[in-house]
C-alpha cells in the first residue's frame, strides 16, 4: 500500500505535471513556474523516497530470512544491476526522443511508472507480505533481544552507511569532473564524445553485476563463503580510488600533449575511469542496500533504507557541492 502511495500520490502526478508543462499553452497563456516547482520539487522527490525506500526492502522481504538468507546478496546485486538498465536506457534513448519532442521524451518515464504501478498491483497475490509485528530479535544479523546480543539501532546502521559515502564522493565525479575533463578531449571513432562515456558506467554495471549476482556469489555461497560486508565497501572504495587516480593521469596526458604537440587526447582514455566505477558500485552501492536490509530490525526496515539512501544519495552529494 505504501509503494502504490507513493506512485499514485507523489510519484506519477509529479512526472505527469512536468510532462504537461512541456505543452505550450496546455496550463495557460504564460508557463506554470509554480505548478512546475511543486512537481519538481515536492511530488517527485516524495514518491522517488517513498518509492525507492520501500521496493527494495519489498523485494529482499521475498526471501526467507534465515533459510534463503545467501540468496538476498544475490538479490540486492541483481536489484541495483536492474537500476541501471533503466539508466542506460535513459542515456541513449531520452535525449535522442528529447530532440524531436520534450514531452513525448517525459511520456517514457510516465509510461513506464504506470506500467510497472498496474503490474505490481495484479501480481500482488503472488507476494509474500509479512503483516506488521513486534521485533523478537534481530534472526538475520545474529543479535538477540533477551538474553544475547545487543541489538543494532538504527543509529548504527547509520555509522555503517557512512562507509558508503567515500565512494559515492567518486562516483558523484562522473555526471561533474569527469564531464568538465572529457570536453576538452576528441571524439572517440568520430562519434563517442563525452557524454556517451557516461553510458559506460551502466553498461559495466550491467556486465560485472550480472556475472557477480549469477555466478560469483552463488559459488561462494555454495562453498560456504561470504565476504564481509565492511570487504565489500573497501573493495568498491578502492576501485573507486584507481578510477580518481586514472582520471588525475588522465588529466596529466591531456595537458603534457597539448603542451607538445597541441593535439586533444581520445575520449576513450576515460573509459577506465567509468568501468572502475561501476564495478565498484556491484560491491559498495549494493551491499550498502544489503546491510541495510539484514542488520536492521524488522520494524525499522524501511527507515533503515531510506538512512541508506541518504548515505549513498544525499551526504555525499552535500560533501561534494
Amino acid at each position: 500500500k505504501s509503494i502504490l502511495l507513493g506512485l499514485l500520490v507523489f510519484y506519477i502526478p509529479g512526472v505527469l505535471i512536468i510532462m504537461l508543462t512541456t505543452v505550450p499553452y496546455l496550463l495557460g497563456d504564460e508557463f506554470n513556474d509554480t505548478l512546475l516547482s511543486i512537481a519538481v520539487l515536492c511530488l517527485w522527490p516524495l514518491g522517488t523516497g517513498i518509492v525507492k525506500s520501500i521496493v527494495n526492502v519489498f523485494g529482499a522481504k521475498q526471501y526467507h530470512p534465515v533459510l534463503q538468507s545467501s540468496l538476498i546478496q544475490s538479490y540486492y546485486v541483481s536489484f541495483y544491476t536492474v537500476i541501471n538498465v533503466g539508466a542506460l536506457a535513459g542515456i541513449g534513448l531520452i535525449p535522442i526522443l528529447a530532440q524531436y519532442s520534450i514531452t513525448i521524451a517525459y511520456m517514457v518515464p510516465m509510461g513506464l511508472l504506470t506500467i510497472g504501478g498496474t503490474c505490481f498491483v495484479f501480481r500482488t497475490p503472488r507476494y509474500v507480505r509479512h503483516p506488521p509485528r513486534p521485533r523478537k530479535g534481530n534472526v538475520c544479523c545474529g543479535g538477540k533481544a533477551r538474553g544475547g546480543l545487543r541489538t543494532i539501532t538504527l543509529f548504527e546502521i547509520f555509522r555503517i552507511g557512512l562507509l558508503i559515502v567515500p565512494f559515492c564522493v567518486g562516483y558523484n565525479q562522473m555526471p561533474t569532473t569527469f564531464i568538465v575533463q572529457g570536453t576538452v578531449m576528441s571524439n572517440a571513432f568520430g562519434i563517442f564524445d563525452v557524454a556517451s562515456m557516461n553510458s559506460l558506467d551502466a553498461i559495466s554495471v550491467l556486465f560485472f553485476g550480472s556475472i557477480t549476482a549469477n555466478y560469483v556469489y552463488p559459488y561462494l555461497a555454495k562453498h560456504g563463503i561470504k565476504i564481509p560486508t565492511t570487504y565489500k565497501f573497501a573493495i568498491g572504495s578502492a576501485l573507486g580510488s584507481l578510477a580518481i587516480v586514472w582520471a588525475i593521469f588522465v588529466e596529466g596526458m591531456i595537458h603534457s600533449t597539448y603542451q607538445s604537440t597541441g593535439e586533444k587526447v581520445n575520449v576513450l582514455w576515460q573509459a577506465p575511469s567509468y568501468t572502475l566505477i561501476g564495478l565498484g558500485e556491484i560491491f559498495a552501492v549494493s551491499a550498502a542496500y544489503e546491510v541495510a536490509f539484514t542488520a536492521s530490525p524488522p520494524d525499522k526496515k524501511v527507515l533503515a533504507s531510506a538512512t541508506n539512501i541518504f548515505c549513498v544519495g544525499g551526504l555525499p552529494n552535500m560533501l561534494c557541492i
